[in-house]
């Protein structure tokens, strides 16, 4: 199964029809599909990676809250304890799958007044068969044919369930804002999860603090560590004030890259930069476009300040641009603008090419109010 489409309405302050599409759009070079696409059926390409940029504010979170939304249904068919509101989204997934396009569409409902999780109503399955001289309209409604749901399931479970039978793992979310000491015990329950070897977390902490050789788990809240080449037992309350937040956020970061990348599901992040040299990004992006380690058709899907990052891109079609000007907007870079392929992305950016740069007028602004 591979995500190919999401299309909302009424999620959040999105406009009508918001819509992420993983398929690619432009032409695909030789080098194209050797480092940035994958195909998941014959002529059937989508990204190895997938950047959402804009300013602050723009809705680049709101994208990533949406593709977590339609994961999760399509990973555990049900929708619970998000931090945001579904009720009456009206959802569309077109996905590929045992060489079928899929469509499945629903409305959700708020369970109940806490809004703990999601309820589906108005549910509707249809299914073509894949054919790669039809490419161009694969999202088109002809040849659609209805797939009857054959079973009667809880209200908050969705009919996918009849598709795709057992649940899994199809993509996993990682927002910026951390896990404060908890965040220990998630790596190692990763590890465990996604049978990630301690060798891997030994490699991953060298890479964030030098002084740490070695850090193993003795219980829920206490730790086993090598500092500075002196064994110590630690809790978790200590350990998050002896390491930097880089470090903390950075173990369990890299640990689900690694369990992505080894069991080829996607691998959300919000603000890929927070906390992070912008090296470390780089060779993560590296990791996704690079098949002799992507061996399993995972995609990273972040959004970012660093316009930098772009330039790693040879492609357009794979950027998508968040504005929030009343509604939240995502304009795809290939077919919302007209950028020559060889200047620079970061460049357009800071030309203010997409109008996505700070305002240099309120910056000004400020600074003339703080020397009153």
């Amino acid at each position: 199964m591979k995500l190919l489409r999401v299309k909302a309405d009424c999620f959040k302050n999105c406009i009508s029809g918001y819509e992420i599409d993983f398929v690619a759009r432009s032409k695909k070079t030789a080098e194209d599909k050797e480092y940035e696409l994958q195909e998941v059926a014959d002529g059937l390409f989508v990204y190895n990676t997938l950047a959402v940029v804009g300013k602050n504010a723009s809705g680049k979170t709101t994208a990533m809250e949406l593709l977590d939304a339609a994961y999760s249904i399509l990973g555990t068919f049900r929708l619970e304890g998000k931090s945001y509101s579904y009720d009456n989204v009206r959802l569309t997934l077109d996905f590929y799958h045992d060489g079928f396009i899929y469509r499945y569409d629903c409305t959700l409902m708020d369970a109940d007044a806490m809004g703990s999780k999601a309820v589906f109503k108005e549910q509707h399955i249809q299914r073509k068969k894949y054919y790669k001289t039809r490419i161009g309209k694969i999202y088109e409604d002809a040849g659609f044919e209805k797939v009857k749901a054959d079973g009667i399931l809880p209200d908050d479970t969705s009919d996918l369930f009849f598709i795709l039978q057992k649940k899994e793992t199809r993509a996993i979310y990682f927002d910026s804002f951390g896990n404060g000491a908890d965040t220990y015990r998630l790596t190692f329950a990763a590890m465990e999860d996604y049978h990630i070897s301690v060798d891997i977390l030994t490699k991953i902490i060298s890479i964030f603090d030098e002084n740490i050789s070695e850090i193993s788990r003795i219980d829920e809240h206490n730790y086993q560590i090598v500092f500075s080449g002196q064994k110590q037992i630690i809790s978790d309350k200590e350990l998050i004030y002896k390491l930097s937040s880089g470090t903390t956020k950075g173990m369990l970061l890299y640990i689900l890259m690694a369990a992505s990348l080894q069991n080829g599901f996607d691998l959300i992040v919000d603000e890929i930069e927070n906390h992070f040299h912008k090296t470390l990004v780089e060779n993560m992006i590296s990791l996704y476009k690079d098949k002799s380690v992507n061996r399993h058709g995972a995609t990273l899907i972040f959004t970012t300040h660093y316009c930098e990052l772009l330039d790693l891109f040879n492609r357009q079609d794979n950027i998508y641009i968040a504005k929030a000007e009343g509604k939240v907007t995502l304009t795809n870079m290939y077919s919302g603008y007209h950028v020559r392929s060889e200047l620079l992305k970061s460049r357009q950016f800071y030309s203010n090419v997409f109008q996505t740069a700070v305002n240099y007028d309120e910056l000004m602004a400020l600074k003339k109010e703080l020397k009153r």
